[in-house]
C-alpha cells in the first residue's frame, strides 16, 4: 500500500502550484495514528493557507487539507485508537493524501450510519457551526436565524442545527438553487443577499423586529447590512470572511440595539471541554437524524486543484469532499 501512496504538494502560493507526488507514510510518533484516507473535505481556509493568507503557515513544501475520514492503519504509543478503526478528525495540514497523520486526541469514532465523505464533513464546518450556536451564544426554539452562505459548508450545517434547536432560519444565499437547497434543509424563507436593502425584508420576515442571531461567515458588506436586520438585543456571530473583506463594525450600531458582536473560534489546544460537549451533541444530532452533512463529492486524489478552484469561485454546495480510495 506505501508503494501506491501519494499527496499534493504545495511548494509555492497559487493552486496552479501545486503537484501530486507519491511518498512514504511516515510511522505515527507517539499519540499520533497513520490513518489511511477514504475522504477529505475542502474548507476556505485551505486556498488560504496555499496562499500564505491564513494565521497558521506550514513550512513549504507541504501538503494542505484539515479534514479526513478513514481507517487507522498505525498507532503510536499511548493512543486510544488501534488499527482497523474507522475515525474521522482535524488535521493541523497533510489531510490531501492517501495517508495522514493525525492527532490521537484529535480523532472522533466516524459514525457506523454515514459514509467516509460525509464524516470528512464533520470535524471542522459542524463543529464550527455548533461552536456558534450552542457555545458562542445558546439559540434558542423561537428565535429568528439569519444564515449567510447558506448553501455552503458551515452554512448549510449551521441551518440544520438551528431547525434541529427550534429556530426559525432565513437563508441567505446567491442561486435560486442554492437557496433551494436550505430550504430543503430546514430553512423557513430565503433572501437574495446581491438584492439590494434585503435587510428591509429580514424585518419583513419578522414583523418588524428583526432576527435575534446572525451566522456570517462572509463578512465585508455582509456584515453592515446584518446589522441593520438584527433585533433589539441580537447577536453577530463573526465565523469568517469569504468575502476576503474584513468589515469595520460601527460600534454606534450595537450600542443603540444593545446588540452583541461575537467573534467564533475553537481550537483544541484550549477548548477540550467544550468541544467534547459539542461532539457530544453532535453525536446525538447525527443519531437522531437531526442533522446530515450534504457533500459535492469529487472523485479521486485528482480532481483537488479544481475541486478547489470550484470552491474559491462559490461553484459548490454543501461540503466539497473528494474520495480518495476506496475501503
Amino acid at each position: 500500500m506505501t508503494a501506491e501512496a501519494r499527496k499534493w504538494i504545495s511548494t509555492q502560493p497559487g493552486l496552479e502550484k501545486l503537484s501530486l507526488e507519491r511518498f512514504v507514510p511516515a510511522e505515527p510518533g507517539p499519540g499520533e495514528l497513520c490513518v489511511a484516507v477514504g475522504a477529505a473535505a475542502l474548507n476556505f481556509s485551505d486556498l488560504l493557507m496555499i496562499d500564505d493568507k491564513y494565521q497558521v503557515k506550514p513550512p513549504r513544501p507541504f501538503t494542505p487539507g484539515q479534514e479526513v475520514a478513514g481507517v487507522v492503519r498505525a498507532a503510536g504509543p499511548g493512543t486510544r485508537h488501534k488499527p482497523g478503526d474507522r475515525v474521522t478528525g482535524k488535521v493541523d495540514w497533510g489531510g490531501f493524501a492517501s495517508h495522514a497523520i493525525m492527532r490521537d486526541t484529535m480523532a472522533i469514532p466516524m459514525p457506523q450510519n454515514i459514509s467516509f465523505a460525509e464524516s470528512a464533513a464533520l470535524p471542522v464546518v459542524y463543529t464550527t457551526a455548533y461552536v456558534a450556536l450552542t457555545e458562542s451564544t445558546n439559540t434558542r426554539a423561537g428565535e429568528t436565524v439569519l444564515v449567510h452562505a447558506a448553501a455552503g459548508g458551515v452554512g448549510l450545517a449551521a441551518v440544520q442545527i438551528a431547525t434541529a434547536r427550534g429556530a426559525r432560519v432565513i437563508a441567505a444565499a446567491g442561486s435560486a438553487a442554492k437557496r433551494a437547497l436550505a430550504m430543503g434543509n430546514g430553512a423557513f424563507e430565503t433572501i437574495d443577499p446581491a438584492e439590494a436593502g434585503w435587510s428591509r425584508r429580514c424585518k419583513a420576515l419578522t414583523e418588524g423586529r428583526g432576527v435575534d442571531v446572525v451566522v456570517d461567515p462572509v463578512g465585508g458588506d455582509a456584515t453592515l447590512e446584518s446589522l441593520r436586520a438584527l433585533a433589539i438585543g441580537g447577536r453577530l456571530l463573526i465565523v469568517g470572511f469569504a468575502s476576503g473583506e474584513i468589515a469595520q463594525i460601527p460600534a454606534n450600531r450595537l450600542l443603540l440595539k444593545r446588540a452583541l458582536a461575537i467573534g467564533v473560534y475553537w481550537n483544541h489546544e484550549t477548548d477540550t471541554e467544550m468541544l467534547a460537549r459539542v461532539t457530544s451533541r453532535m453525536g446525538d444530532d447525527l443519531a437522531s437524524g437531526a442533522i446530515r452533512p450534504v457533500v459535492d463529492r469529487r472523485e479521486g486524489l485528482e480532481s483537488l486543484p479544481q475541486a478547489l478552484a470550484d470552491l474559491a469561485a462559490r461553484r459548490t454546495s454543501g461540503k466539497v469532499v473528494i474520495n480518495i480510495q476506496d475501503m
